[in-house]
C-alpha cells in the first residue's frame, strides 16, 4: 500500500498519446485544406497529372512489349532453320555447291532431343500465268505437310495437304490469300481452279497467310506457292533443299539445339562448306531490352512531371507558411515543440500528395478499364504500378514539403507573434 497523502501516477497507455498527436496532426491538415480549398486542389493538381501519367505510362509500355513479344512469339520462339551459306576457303571449287538435303533432316530429328517436328523446303522459280495473256515468275516452295505447324501458317480457305497427298503425289498446291483475292477475286473463289507449274496442272486446295505480317522479309512473298516435297523433289530431280525449318518442344531447348542441329549437318558435309543454323532468341532479346529501355524514357517523363508537381507542393506550403506565421507564434507561445510544427506542415504536404495520388490513380485506371468494357482491345491493368505511384507521390510530397515545414519549426515566437 502507499503512504496516506502520497499522489499516484495516472497509469498511461503507450501508444495512446503518439496516437492523439497524430490524429491531431491529420485533423489540422484536413482544417488547413478546407480553409482554401482552390489552393490546395491546384496544388495536387500536379499530383494528379503525375501520377496518372505514371500509370498509363506503364500501361501503354506493357501493352507495346506485350505486342512485340505476341508478334514475334507468332512466327515461333521455338522455331530453328538451317541454311547453306556457302564456302569458306575462296579457293575451293564453287562449282561444286553442298546443299543441304532431305537426309540431313532426318539425321538431325534423329540424333537432335528435342525436335517436334521439320519440314524441308525446295524452291522453285516458275512463270505462271495471271491471265489476260500474261505470265508471272512466282516462287514456287515444296514443302512437307508438317509445314503448316512449323511456320505457323493460317489456312484462310480450303485445306493444307496432308501425308496422303505428299505419298501419293498428288498435284494440289495452296496460294497465298494477296494472290487469291488479286487473281480469283477472293480465296474462297480460288478453291478448285487449276493451274500449271513447270506445265504440270496443280489443283488449289487451299489459301493460306503468314501468323503475322513480315512485309517479304520471309520466305513467303505475296505469289508465293506451297506444293508437297515429295512432287517438287520429282519436278527438279534433285535431293537438295534451300532451307530446312524445325520446331523444338519448348523454347528452352533451342540454344542447345540449334548447335546440336548445326553439328549433326557439318558432320555430314565437307568441312569447306559453311551452314547458317539460327534461331529467334537474340530477336526476341533485343525486342525485351528495346521494350525495357522504352519503358525507362517513358517513366522518366512520368518521374519529371511529379518533380514538377512537388516544386509546386514546396511553393504553396511556403506560400502557406508566410500566412500562418503568426498561427505558428501561438501554437509555440502555447508549448507547442518545433518537431510538432513540422510535423503539422509534413503532414498537411503529405495530405495534399496523398489526395492527388489516388485521384490520379484512379484517372490512370479509368482509361484501361474503359477499353475493355467499352472496346475489343485489351490493355493490362498494372496494379503494382498503381501502389507504387501512389507511394512515390506521397513520397515526392514530403519530401518536397520538407523545406517548408523546417523553415515554420525554426521560426521565432516572439517575431511570428509581431508579425501582421
Amino acid at each position: 500500500m502507499s503512504p496516506k497523502g502520497t499522489n499516484t501516477a495516472p497509469e498511461t497507455k503507450p501508444g495512446i498519446a503518439k496516437t492523439m498527436a497524430f490524429g491531431e496532426l491529420l485533423s489540422q491538415a484536413f482544417a488547413a485544406f478546407r480553409a482554401d480549398k482552390v489552393r490546395a486542389l491546384m496544388t495536387a493538381l500536379g499530383m494528379v497529372i503525375g501520377t496518372s501519367s505514371l500509370i498509363l505510362v506503364v500501361t501503354i509500355a506493357l501493352s507495346g512489349k506485350q505486342y512485340v513479344l505476341a508478334q514475334i512469339e507468332n512466327i515461333g520462339t521455338n522455331l530453328v532453320w538451317a541454311e547453306y551459306s556457302g564456302l569458306v576457303n575462296a579457293g575451293a571449287t564453287a562449282s561444286v555447291r553442298d546443299y543441304l538435303t532431305f537426309d540431313d533432316m532426318i539425321a538431325a530429328q534423329q540424333q537432335v532431343p528435342g525436335i517436334k517436328a521439320a519440314t524441308p523446303v525446295l524452291n522453285l522459280h516458275e512463270r505462271m500465268s495471271t491471265g489476260g495473256g500474261k505470265e508471272t515468275e512466282v516462287l514456287i516452295l515444296g514443302v512437307d505437310p508438317s509445314y503448316e505447324e512449323v511456320r505457323r501458317m493460317l489456312v484462310v480457305a480450303g485445306r493444307f495437304f496432308d501425308n496422303n497427298d505428299s505419298e501419293m503425289f498428288d498435284k494440289v498446291c495452296l496460294i497465298t490469300q494477296k494472290y487469291a483475292e488479286a487473281h480469283y477475286g477472293g480465296p474462297d473463289l480460288a478453291l478448285g481452279r487449276t493451274i500449271k507449274i513447270a506445265g504440270v496442272p496443280f489443283v488449289i486446295i487451299g489459301a493460306f497467310r503468314e501468323s503475322m505480317e513480315t512485309f517479304g522479309r520471309s520466305e513467303i512473298q505475296d505469289d508465293t506457292t506451297l506444293i508437297p516435297y515429295t512432287v517438287a523433289r520429282r519436278i527438279t530431280g534433285t535431293k537438295s533443299i534451300n532451307q530446312i525449318y524445325f520446331t523444338m518442344y519448348n523454347s528452352d531447348s533451342v540454344p542447345a539445339g540449334t548447335k546440336e542441329i548445326l553439328r549433326v549437318i557439318k558432320s555430314r558435309h565437307r568441312p569447306e562448306s559453311e551452314y547458317n543454323v539460327d534461331n529467334l532468341t537474340d530477336v526476341l532479346q533485343v525486342a525485351e531490352k528495346t521494350a525495357n529501355a522504352f519503358t525507362l524514357i517513358l517513366l522518366l517523363f512520368a518521374v519529371i512531371t511529379l518533380i514538377v508537381g512537388g516544386v509546386g507542393i514546396m511553393n504553396i506550403m511556403l506560400a502557406t507558411v508566410s500566412t500562418r506565421i503568426r498561427e505558428i507564434g501561438i501554437r509555440k507561445a502555447v508549448g507547442a515543440t518545433s518537431i510538432e510544427i513540422e510535423l503539422q506542415f509534413l503532414t498537411g504536404a503529405a495530405l495534399i500528395s496523398l489526395i492527388g495520388g489516388v485521384i490520379g490513380a484512379v484517372l490512370g485506371m479509368a482509361v484501361p478499364f474503359s477499353l475493355r468494357l467499352f472496346t475489343d482491345f485489351y490493355l493490362p491493368v498494372p496494379f503494382l504500378a498503381v501502389v507504387i505511384a501512389i507511394v512515390v507521390s506521397c513520397s515526392v510530397g514530403i519530401v518536397f514539403g520538407f523545406l517548408p515545414a523546417k523553415l515554420a519549426a525554426r521560426l521565432d515566437p516572439i517575431e511570428s507573434l509581431r508579425h501582421e
